[in-house]
């Protein structure tokens, strides 16, 4: 991942799928039908295993008053996972290795379920005190 004043952020190959993707969705086309390749050509098997999260409405949105923005993605094996899209995390173990370790994969299927579900609209939104928040995070770290 390149590194802008500390900020991590994407390959420019995925910033500009995931535009053309919001262009196609904001244009009205079938985006994921266009677009499904290429997701699968960048992603592999995540592509596929991450739209399938989209349809079934598992990403969420928390925020709180401060403005803090946390997602949490309902797995497909049922555990819920953290993912903090503004530094690219996800709390799930293939992020730890396959992301993280490995380096052989850019994202784990739940960070890139939260970036389509961003680009699609279909992000379920929860708005939650700070304190909830901070004891929402804090109860995640334990179970990590």
């Amino acid at each position: 991942m390149a590194v802008a004043a500390g900020v991590p952020t994407l390959p420019a190959v995925v910033e500009e799928l995931l535009s053309e993707m919001a262009a196609a969705v904001r244009d009205g086309a079938p985006s994921r039908l266009l677009l499904l390749p290429r997701l699968k050509f960048v992603f592999g098997s995540s592509a596929v295993q991450a739209l399938d999260l989209v349809d079934r409405k598992s990403i969420t949105l928390i925020s709180s008053p401060s403005g803090r923005r946390v997602y949490q993605v309902l797995g497909s094996s049922g555990k819920t996972y953290t993912c903090l899209a503004s530094c690219h995390y996800c709390s799930c173990p293939a992020f730890a290795f396959s992301v993280l370790r490995k380096g052989d994969s850019l994202l784990c299927k739940h960070l890139l379920a939260v970036y389509l579900s961003q680009v699609l609209g279909t992000c379920q939104q929860l708005s939650v005190s700070d304190k909830q928040l901070t004891d929402l995070l804090m109860e995640r770290t334990q179970d990590a």
